[in-house]
């Protein structure tokens, strides 16, 4: 039930966009993948799936309309060539979803975190249930299938302990062994390697579909970081003797065609570098070793510059729509006299 007497916040607004501009994304990226994959189990998630991201558009397009909250152009049938080939693998989608229901989670989480009106809170609580259920099953299914990357192992703890010198958090000194890894460090750097992955896949096949120079290298350069990336978290895992377990065979087809819009390309690819600055801050504060942080936030100076070139183009091109915001006061004041109303 919309609440009209209760006007929306700068927050409410704002998650409302996203959700918007981010489920839009979605439904199409989703419908095209869709009609590709065989496995029917897998075939059911990724139904869920678009199912989920074309109602909640639905939802939020009712909402907009009562608030008369301009809607967003965000993403529309042009934006999906639904006559190319197949791009991706079944195992590829189901993983896709279930990475893709992580970031949904952690979004949610600060949607309803930011939000005060009522209904505004039940619509992002709603939508957290579903994605919690999704990533359940997609979860299951995989483990099911035996293509879910698990966590490293280590052993149970026997006895509680605690930190008995500062060295604990040395990480830096060339003269002193590192301490091993703890199990919290261990599971960040893992979950970096697998969303690294992941979004290293995703760029090699928007950079082979598109076809648009520019944006083709900035997919390359992407792919190049990711892979950097996950190289690198590896190998620190490697150092304490912990084997990095193997991804799934996520692969993507040889196909050239011209799949989605650079804009689409451009505005998922933000998405998951966001995403993943995200991650690493997380795993920096988590981090107690401070050779883990001092990487982390090198590794996050060079994502961000990544993403900057990235809405660079984007802004080139005219393929980012402006968030909604607050007007410009001084251009109002100077222009006044140029509406006739000086």
């Amino acid at each position: 039930m919309i609440e009209k007497n209760i006007k929306l916040t700068s927050a409410e607004i704002g998650c409302l966009w996203t959700a918007y501009m981010n489920n839009s994304m979605s439904e199409k990226m989703l419908k095209f993948i869709l009609q590709h994959i065989e496995d029917e189990e897998i075939k059911m998630i990724v139904r869920n799936s678009y199912e989920i991201a074309f109602n909640h558009r639905k939802q939020l397009r009712y909402l907009f309309e009562q608030e008369d909250y301009a809607l967003p152009r965000a993403f529309t049938e042009e934006d999906v060539n639904m006559e190319a080939p197949w791009l991706f693998s079944d195992i590829f989608c189901l993983n896709y979803v279930n990475h893709m229901a992580k970031v949904a989670m952690v979004t949610y989480g600060g949607f309803i975190g930011m939000c005060t009106r009522r209904d505004i809170r039940q619509y992002f609580s709603a939508g957290m249930q579903e994605t919690v259920q999704l990533y359940n099953r997609s979860t299951e299914t995989a483990l099911e299938k035996g293509v879910e990357a698990r966590h490293p192992y280590i052993e149970v703890p026997k006895a509680s302990e605690y930190i008995d010198s500062k060295k604990y958090y040395s990480g830096l000194n060339p003269f002193s062994e590192n301490r091993p890894l703890n199990s919290i460090e261990i599971s960040h750097l893992y979950l970096n390697v697998i969303t690294n992955v992941m979004g290293g896949k995703l760029a090699i096949a928007f950079a082979q579909t598109s076809p648009t120079k520019e944006v083709q290298d900035f997919m390359l350069r992407a792919k190049e970081i990711s892979q950097k990336h996950a190289k690198i978290f590896s190998t620190t895992l490697l150092e304490d003797d912990i084997q990095t377990p193997q991804s799934p065979d996520m692969a993507v087809s040889n196909s050239t065609t011209k799949t989605f819009s650079d804009k689409l390309l451009m505005f998922h690819m933000s998405l998951m570098t966001t995403a993943g600055i995200g991650n690493y801050a997380t795993a920096a504060a988590a981090s107690q070793r401070t050779d883990l942080m001092v990487n982390y936030e090198r590794l996050s100076l060079e994502a961000a510059r990544l993403a900057k070139s990235g809405a660079d183009l984007m802004i080139l091109n005219n393929w980012m729509e402006q968030p909604p915001g607050v007007e410009n006061r001084e251009k109002l004041a100077r222009n006044k006299g140029s509406n006739g109303r000086g």
